[in-house]
């Protein structure tokens, strides 16, 4: 099972509980779940996807389970964190934990809520969340430098491979810039994957708008946003956009309504569903997740898994023997599944594919693993 652990972050009074509220409101049960965490800081959250629903009433299945990722809220950061500043070292362990990090950034004024530097900043508070996050990071390289110095001095090959790459990010991280933007080749980056630097790890900047409250130059914020984000697909994951939209207050009620009232409440506000929605969804797609599904009478159920899986790695996410049992696997597009009317039909068109060892498992597909 891959990691899937999203950091919600961000400075006091920026709407950091606010959101994870409203993304608990879509949680789902533990039990179908023994991957994720038990703990009241930690919600797992199901993936919006239509399929799911589609396929459920295509099987008529008894029981349906969405892909789902974990959101963990961690302590407000203040600046100087990284030098033990108010929670600042429990802020940044729990940083180093996830996967990837939800930086909730406040887009609007309220003089009821204060902000933390007195005044509405978006640019200002990312700047001073990674510059954290950076000198968090150069106080480890340089330590790890130091303690790599005696087996570099003795010819140790991965050790001098190592100091080598702690290097070239030393020297960036000294320039005020992130560990992810250090272009590295693959088994550079490898070193860099297991040092869990807090700089490299990819960023969702999610922009907290507030219905009805004077917002701050949204379109400046996005261009710097784009200016100094690496494109996740440049450190081996998803691809996406950097950056989503939310009012996290108005979601949060929202999530709490029956359908019929969230659409009444919807038209009287004006606002859409789908800030909380994309985040999940590009949430899932920074972190290189691909989903595919199976289905039946007993269940439909989402399985997740990294992107360019083959099928026996794909098939370890239902079962780990799956793997060195590995036959076979009968495979279909979800949507040919549904056009076809059932499998049977599917396999009379020739729909239904068999594929071997070096399948590579696509989005969206539905397959029947044979072992």
């Amino acid at each position: 099972m891959p990691s899937l652990a999203i950091g919600i972050v961000g400075l006091p009074n920026v709407g950091k509980s606010t959101l994870f509220n409203a993304l608990t409101q879509k949680g789902v049960p533990a039990e179908n779940y023994p991957f994720c965490t038990i703990d009241p800081a930690v919600g797992i959250v199901a993936v919006p996807d239509e399929r799911v629903e589609i396929l459920t009433n295509f099987s008529k299945s008894a029981k349906k389970i969405p892909a789902a990722i974990e959101f963990v809220d961690i302590a407000g950061l203040v600046k100087g964190a990284s030098a033990g500043e108010g929670l600042g070292n429990q802020f940044l362990s729990h940083i180093r934990e996830v996967d990837a990090i939800a930086e909730v950034v406040r887009i609007y004024e309220d003089s009821n809520i204060t902000h933390v530097s007195n005044k509405i900043d978006p640019i200002d508070d990312i700047e001073t969340i990674n510059l954290e996050l950076i000198l968090a990071d150069e106080q480890m390289v340089s330590k790890r430098v130091a303690n790599l110095a005696h087996d570099v001095k003795r010819g140790h090959k991965p050790a001098i491979a190592e100091s080598a790459v702690l290097e070239k990010i030393e020297e960036v991280l000294k320039k005020g810039q992130m560990a992810s933007t250090v272009i590295l080749e693959d088994e550079e980056a490898k070193i860099l994957k297991g040092l869990h630097l807090l700089s490299a790890k990819p960023i969702l900047y999610v922009l907290n708008k507030k219905a009805g409250a004077k917002m701050a130059d949204v379109d400046r914020v996005i261009e710097y946003i784009k200016k100094v984000t690496v494109p996740s697909e440049a450190f081996g994951v998803g691809g996406g956009a950097n950056y989503v939209i939310v009012d996290a207050k108005i979601e949060g009620e929202l999530s709490e309504l029956e359908t019929g009232d969230k659409e009444v409440f919807k038209k009287e506000l004006g606002v859409e569903d789908d800030g909380i929605n994309d985040l999940i969804k590009e949430s899932y797609k920074m972190l290189g997740l691909i989903t595919f599904l199976t289905t039946g009478e007993d269940e439909t159920r989402a399985w997740t898994i990294k992107k360019d899986s083959t099928a026996p790695v794909a098939g370890t996410a239902i079962h780990t023997d799956f793997y060195d049992k590995f036959i076979k696997a009968e495979v279909i597009n979800w949507q040919d599944l549904v056009k076809a009317g059932s499998y049977g039909k599917a396999r009379e068109l020739g729909l239904v594919r068999t594929e071997g060892k070096e399948y590579i498992v696509k989005d969206g597909d539905v397959i029947e693993f044979k072992i």
